[in-house]
Parts: structure tokens; C-alpha cells; sequence
């Protein structure tokens, strides 16, 4: 892979990449963005990692340009459920890049794992995009914090 694929990045790349916002849309993938909650979290733990990756996806999504639609954009939901499903696999993680804990939680590299909170019609709602909605399905796991 090059070195413009972001799941190639150390740690500190695409942490100081994201900070910048100078992340291609090519180079945000899913991995991207969990490798980035996984960052956040474990540095400032879940709320304030919160707070800091929901201001630098929407600074990302400024500088991209990205559209505000229904599937597209800043989504709170799915921000705020992926960041609790990171954190919780997170507690019983002992590993320290965040490429290792991708590998380890492959059920996090699956965007269809909200399906197993959210039904579509909830998750991908307007509602869903702008605030936070607790799931409709079960509950998200407890988180230790």
C-alpha cells in the first residue's frame, strides 16, 4: 500500500493528519475513523474524546467539502455509538496502536455492527444525524467510565 492509505499511517500521522484536517476523503475509511475514536479515547477517555472527535470530523468535513445529507456529513448517532463501542472494547483491550486494536475487534470494521443496536429506519433517520438516539434494538454495552 502507499503512503497515501491512511491504515498505513503510524499513530502519530494520522492523529496529527486528523488534527490538521488534511485527511483526503480517500484516506478517511472506516478504519480511519475508528483508529481515530480509539486515539481519542484512549487519551481523554469517553466524554471528552466525545467532544474532541465530533469537532474534528466536522472540521475534516469543512475542509473536504463533504455535503450535508442524510448519508452524508456529520452524523451524531452513529459518532457517539461507534465512540461507545470503541470504548468499551477498549476497557478490555491491552494492546497500544490503534491499527492492533482494529485487528483485534474485526467486529468494529463492519459499519453494519450498529444494525445489531439501531434499526436502519432509526440510525439513518434526521432525527438520529443531528442529536443523539439511544438505540431501538438493545442497549450499547456499559462503559467502565
Amino acid at each position: 500500500m502507499s503512503d497515501d492509505n491512511s491504515v498505513d499511517w503510524s499513530d502519530k500521522k494520522l492523529w496529527d493528519a486528523f488534527l490538521a484536517a488534511s485527511i483526503s476523503e480517500e484516506q478517511w475509511t472506516h478504519r480511519a475513523h475508528v483508529r481515530v475514536g480509539y486515539l481519542f479515547v484512549s487519551r481523554y477517555g469517553f466524554t471528552e474524546a466525545l467532544t474532541r472527535m465530533r469537532d474534528g470530523i466536522q472540521a475534516l468535513n469543512r475542509a473536504l467539502g463533504t455535503p450535508e445529507a442524510i448519508d452524508r456529513g456529520y452524523h451524531e448517532t452513529i459518532t457517539r455509538a461507534f465512540l461507545h463501542l470503541i470504548s468499551a472494547a477498549k476497557a478490555n483491550w491491552t494492546g497500544e496502536s490503534s491499527n492492533g486494536f482494529c485487528d483485534a475487534h474485526p467486529e468494529l470494521m463492519a459499519k453494519r455492527v450498529l444494525l445489531d443496536y439501531y434499526s436502519r429506519d432509526c440510525i439513518m433517520s434526521a432525527e438520529a444525524k443531528a442529536e443523539f438516539v439511544d438505540p431501538d434494538i438493545q442497549p450499547l454495552p456499559e462503559l467502565a467510565e
